[in-house]
């Protein structure tokens, strides 16, 4: 065996124990939908209920920058910190689509269409850079930076897009909950009957996850008056705390 040999082979061995993310399962997907849920009642209980609004996103900010930080430094897929940093990307995310609509007045179906070209702005930077969006290859710096560019895009978008149906088309937040779990089967589908590829499948289930978990942790949280449960956002928000930390501390780990 050449030199040459050795070295891909020994490439190809320790890429994988570098990724930053983990390994897309079921179980990824139902940790993943949980958080987007907390993080939309988390948000609107720091926001509405704990703290003024400029307050929440300052320390909402600051978390989300401490944990990225942390994510940034460790050299491979460890997961209560990329977790703890996805969590904070759902809340401050939500905080952020929040802020335009209820601070700066822009109407949900502007938010939204802006975050769709934001977010198809970080894609094609991404693309441009790095020739790939698959997420099995973030295993540099710059990858690892577009990576959590778009992964606050997608929030940000599933925020305004979840409150655009549930307010803005009165669908209300468990009628929006059923129409994104009919949505996000299309990628599965996609992908098995129409050749779909497995970067754009994720990338699209990605975003539906966030106005799936949300809008039926809206459900659960707001009162009854507005359709909901009635259940509070914060009780709300500590049960799937609970049920995302149990899932993480017991969950598989990334094979090397």
């Amino acid at each position: 065996m050449t030199t040459g040999t050795l070295g891909a082979a020994a490439r190809t061995t320790v890429r994988p124990a570098l990724s930053k993310v983990p390994e897309v399962t079921a179980w990824f997907w139902i940790v993943k939908v949980l958080t987007t849920g907390m993080g939309e009642t988390t948000s609107d209980y720091l926001a509405n209920q704990l703290l003024t609004p400029p307050v929440a996103v300052a320390l909402a900010g600051l978390a989300l920058a401490v944990a990225l930080g942390v994510q940034l430094t460790v050299r491979r897929y460890v997961p209560w910190v990329y977790w703890t940093a996805v969590v904070l990307v759902s809340v401050f995310g939500t905080m952020a689509a929040d802020v335009l609509h209820v601070g700066l007045g822009v109407p949900y179906a502007v938010s939204t269409a802006a975050f769709v070209v934001a977010l198809a702005a970080v894609f094609g930077l991404w693309y441009a850079s790095e020739r790939t969006l698959a997420i099995d290859t973030v295993t540099t710096r710059r990858r690892e930076l577009f990576y959590w560019a778009a992964v606050m895009g997608t929030f940000a978008l599933g925020t305004a897009a979840g409150d655009m149906t549930a307010v803005t088309l009165h669908l209300g937040y468990f009628s929006s909950g059923l129409l994104f779990a009919a949505l996000i089967a299309l990628p599965a589908l996609g992908r098995w009957k129409a050749g779909l590829g497995p970067v754009a499948a994720f990338w699209g289930a990605y975003v539906l996850t966030r106005p799936l978990g949300a809008s039926f942790a809206d459900w659960a949280g707001v009162p009854t008056g507005r359709g909901g449960l009635g259940l509070g956002t914060g009780p709300v928000s500590l049960a799937l705390a609970a049920l995302i930390a149990v899932l993480v501390l017991t969950g598989p780990r990334r094979k090397a």
